[in-house]
C-alpha cells in the first residue's frame, strides 16, 4: 500500500509584493487560471450519412484576480498608497511581481505561489457596525499577468 498524505491546512498567508505590500493575511482566493473552451462544430458528410459531432479545443489562458483579506489596523497603510498609485494614473509604475505564502500552524511554508506584474485592481475597508465585536476586514484584489505554484 502507498502511504497516505494528509492536505495542507492553512493558517495564515503571508504576502509580499515587492516594495508595495508586505504582511500577514487571513485569507486569500484567486489562486489559479483557466482556459477558455473553444466549441467547433464538425459535419462528416460520408454518402448518404451526415453526422455531426463538436471538436472542444483550448481558447485563451486567463488568469483569476486574487483576493486578499486582512484585519485593519491603524499601521496598515501600504495597500492603499499602493491603490492610490493605480487611482492616480501609475498603473506602470504600481506593476510589481509577488508572492504568496502558505503557512501552518507551527509557522512552516506549506504552499507558494507566484504571480508576474500584478497590480491592485480594487480595494475596501470593513463594514463597520458601532454595536459589534467583529474584527474590521479589508479587501484588496490583484490583478495580474500569470501565477504559478511553487512550493
Amino acid at each position: 500500500m502507498g502511504t497516505r498524505e494528509d492536505p495542507l491546512i492553512s493558517f495564515h498567508f503571508q504576502v509580499d509584493v515587492g516594495s508595495f505590500v508586505s504582511g500577514i493575511f487571513s485569507e486569500v482566493s484567486g489562486l489559479g487560471s483557466e482556459t477558455d473552451i473553444v466549441e467547433n462544430k464538425i459535419n462528416n458528410n460520408i454518402g448518404t450519412d451526415i453526422t455531426g459531432y463538436v471538436q472542444k479545443i483550448p481558447g485563451r489562458l486567463k488568469w483569476e484576480n486574487i483576493t486578499l483579506k486582512r484585519g485593519i489596523t491603524a499601521a496598515t497603510m501600504d495597500a492603499w498608497k499602493w491603490r492610490k498609485m493605480v487611482e492616480d494614473g501609475k498603473v506602470s509604475e504600481a506593476r510589481s511581481n509577488g508572492t504568496i505564502t502558505m503557512f501552518d500552524d507551527t509557522g512552516s511554508p506549506t504552499a507558494q505561489w507566484t504571480f508576474d506584474r500584478g497590480w491592485p485592481s480594487k480595494i475596501s475597508g470593513p463594514s463597520v457596525k458601532a454595536d459589534s465585536n467583529e474584527v474590521g476586514i479589508e479587501e484588496m484584489v490583484i490583478t495580474h499577468e500569470g501565477i504559478r505554484r511553487v512550493l
